[in-house]
């Protein structure tokens, strides 16, 4: 017989026969509860982690089966050995957006609390007080986040809050459910939601206290329409957007970013455009230990006959490696050169002076070289480039969320990441190279910006 955690993956790539002998082999009683047991079901995104924990969060894509989890999660709380017995919950707080979104999609959706109880187990729906009530007596009550104040008063020893990125008062909301989460010796709550970047979710990803559990939307592939896949996949896949609401990851952007979501999206292009010229960029890393920063390797093209006002560019690849060795970088931008036809390559050289340049060479004598030399900060060399993005002479193919992950982390204030933007730095010194500086066509081989 399977383990309940991995019985769906196994009755999927199990033998009729075996199906047959393992269905063979159970009770009545067990056969007929088979359908309501979810930890024989579950993707392993769904299940609760092990350990102390105060807060799970579950992050995923659209359709990724949070609800699902989440309606599961309070039955296993409030539910007993039997229809009547008491489980580890007597009082629950719901909290969702608005009271209907609660009402719609916790309680009654397809994969809400009733639709995932057994009969003998299914609580009742009383619409006049907002709440349901479990044979056993257990109370889940129902919470707007619209209406923070609603959550002064009650008391719970458990709670569910469903897409709390999307809460207008999110904040409140949150702080409210915390003070009135204080029934029992271990208090507990669960978050289902599609990441944003909001303080409060972040925040709480951040709490010692807190578990995370993710999955894109495909991990829930089966119980979806491949013609709802097809589509999503072809419009957002390699999007900003995409990587939120399809690959459900928290997508963060800085207040007063040199970037935004917003500009990134509009760059976006289907088609590409004609270039005639390609440059392949590379940030070496300080060190070339395992734990050392990214070596930023970015190809950009530019299409920059005509007057330069009406110069256009395209980011053709984001090629950056981390923890390689100087002849491993070396080797991944002198591949992507040759994949993209490019006509040089452009070294930041503060680190490695001349070594970078003997290095490349090394390996191509012949490979066409520049290198360059940072006097100024990272933030003072993006400004010019960030403006060539808001007069929309930049556009990007889509897959290189790393790299514009970076960029939205880039403010006038400077680098807010960790680390070092090295995927930034390639292309700001890419596009300097193509599309801001003076000095083209094999001048000067070294400049200061």
């Amino acid at each position: 017989m399977p383990e309940l955690k991995s019985g769906a993956a196994w009755l999927a790539s199990a033998t009729p026969e075996e199906v047959d002998e393992f269905l063979e082999g159970l009770s009545q009683n067990a056969l007929l509860s088979l359908p309501w047991l979810f930890e024989f079901w579950a993707l392993p995104h769904q299940l609760p982690p092990r350990g102390a924990w105060k807060t799970w969060v579950i992050m995923g894509g659209r359709g990724a089966g949070k609800t699902r989890a989440g309606s599961e999660w309070v039955r296993a709380q409030v539910e007993g050995a039997g229809p009547q017995d008491p489980g580890r919950a007597r009082r629950v707080a719901l909290v969702g957006e608005t009271i209907d979104q609660v009402r719609e999609v916790m309680v009654m959706g397809e994969s809400g609390i009733l639709a995932c109880s057994p009969p003998d187990r299914r609580p009742e729906w009383q619409a006049s007080k907002h709440q349901l009530v479990w044979p056993n007596g257990s109370v889940a009550q129902v919470f707007s986040a619209h209406e923070p104040e609603a959550l002064r008063g009650p008391q719970f020893d458990a709670a569910w809050a469903d897409e709390l990125g999307k809460w207008k008062k999110g904040s409140e909301a949150w702080d409210q459910l915390q003070f009135a989460l204080r029934l029992g010796k271990n208090p507990q709550q669960v978050v289902t939601t599609t990441p944003r970047n909001v303080d409060v979710l972040k925040a709480i990803l951040k709490n010692p206290s807190t578990v995370i559990t993710h999955a894109p939307t495909e991990a829930n592939r089966a119980y979806l329409a491949e013609s709802f896949l097809a589509e999503v996949q072809a419009r957002y896949g390699g999007t900003r957007l995409g990587r939120q609401e399809l690959e459900g990851l928290l997508v963060e952007e800085e207040e007063g970013a040199l970037w935004s979501s917003a500009m990134l999206e509009r760059a976006r292009v289907r088609e590409l455009p004609t270039v005639n010229r390609i440059v392949v960029a590379v940030d070496p890393p300080v060190t070339s230990m395992k734990t050392s920063d990214e070596c930023g390797i970015v190809v950009v093209g530019a299409d920059t006959r005509g007057e330069p006002k009406d110069w256009r560019a395209v980011v053709l690849e984001d090629a950056s490696v981390k923890g390689a060795k100087p002849e491993g970088w070396a080797r991944a931008a002198l591949a992507a050169m040759e994949r993209h036809g490019a006509d040089r390559l452009v070294a930041e050289v503060n680190q490695g002076g001349d070594l970078v340049e003997r290095l490349v060479r090394m390996i191509d004598p012949l490979v066409p070289f520049r290198a360059v030399h940072a006097t100024r900060s990272k933030m003072l060399r993006a400004e010019p480039v960030a403006a060539l993005y808001e007069q929309g002479r930049v556009a990007h193919v889509r897959g290189l969320g790393a790299l514009e992950d970076q960029m939205c982390r880039m403010t006038a204030q400077g680098w807010q990441g960790q680390g070092s933007p090295d995927r930034l730095d390639a292309l700001v010194w890419a596009l300097t190279d193509l599309m801001l500086d003076p000095l083209q066509m094999g001048r000067p081989s070294v400049r200061s910006l």
